[in-house]
C-alpha cells in the first residue's frame, strides 16, 4: 500500500489514488491484516490507519509570514485548537519604478523595512514556540510566502523549530488571526493524486 510517506490504493481497473498524508510517515496501524488477507481488507485497514494518523492528537507550531505580516501559533488536540498565538504587521513599501538616486534611497529604505518586518516575525515565533520548547512541538508548519519564510532560517533562535518543519509549505493570504485560526484545514489535508489507467 505504501511506505508511510505515501499510501497508494489501486482499483480493479488499474486506477490509482496516491495519498500524501500530513505529518508523514503513517505508522503501521494496529490490527494490520495478515499478508494473505483479501485486497479489500488490506485496503480498508490502510484507509483507517491513514485517517487515524491525520486526526491524531499532536501539538503543532505554525509560522505564517509574508513581507510585512506574520502569525505564529500553537495548536493542540484533535481536532486542533489554537492555544497560543501572536500576530502582527510592519509596513513595507512597494517597489519604486523611479530611477536615479531617489530610487536607491527608496530601495535601501524598503530593505530596512523588510528586515525589520522579518525580525518581528522571528521575535514572535521565538516567543510563542519558546513557551513549549522544540521537544514540546510534534511538528512545525510554515506558510505565507517562501521568500519571506526563507529569510527566517538565519535566526539561531528558530533553528531547532525549523528543523521540525514539515515538507508542506502553505501559501496563504495576509497572515491575520482569522487565517491562523483556520489553518488546520490546510495542514491536516490528505492530498490525493489520481491516475487513470491508460
Amino acid at each position: 500500500m505504501g511506505d508511510g510517506s505515501t499510501v497508494t490504493f489501486t482499483a480493479e481497473d488499474g486506477a490509482t489514488a496516491e495519498c500524501h498524508p500530513p505529518f508523514p510517515p503513517v505508522p503501521p496501524g494496529e490490527g494490520t491484516p495478515p499478508a494473505d488477507a483479501p485486497p479489500e481488507v488490506a485496503a480498508r485497514a490502510a484507509a483507517e490507519a491513514l485517517a487515524a494518523h491525520a486526526a491524531a492528537d499532536r501539538t503543532v507550531g505554525v509560522l505564517l509570514v509574508r513581507l510585512g505580516g506574520y502569525a505564529a501559533g500553537v495548536f493542540s488536540g484533535s481536532p486542533p485548537r489554537l492555544i497560543d498565538s501572536k500576530t502582527g504587521s510592519r509596513p513595507v513599501h512597494g517597489r519604486s519604478a523611479a530611477g536615479g538616486w531617489s530610487q536607491h534611497r527608496f530601495a535601501r529604505r524598503r530593505e530596512n523595512q523588510a528586515a525589520t518586518a522579518l525580525r518581528a516575525a522571528a521575535d514572535a515565533a521565538a516567543e510563542v514556540f519558546g513557551r513549549y520548547g522544540p521537544d514540546g512541538l510534534d511538528a512545525v508548519v510554515l506558510g505565507g510566502d517562501k521568500r519571506s519564510a526563507a529569510g527566517l532560517r538565519a535566526d539561531p533562535r528558530l533553528e531547532k523549530y525549523l528543523a521540525r518543519a514539515t515538507g508542506r509549505f502553505l501559501t496563504v493570504p495576509d497572515p491575520r488571526l482569522a487565517v491562523l485560526r483556520d489553518i488546520p484545514r490546510a495542514f491536516l489535508v490528505i492530498r490525493i493524486r489520481l491516475t487513470e489507467p491508460k
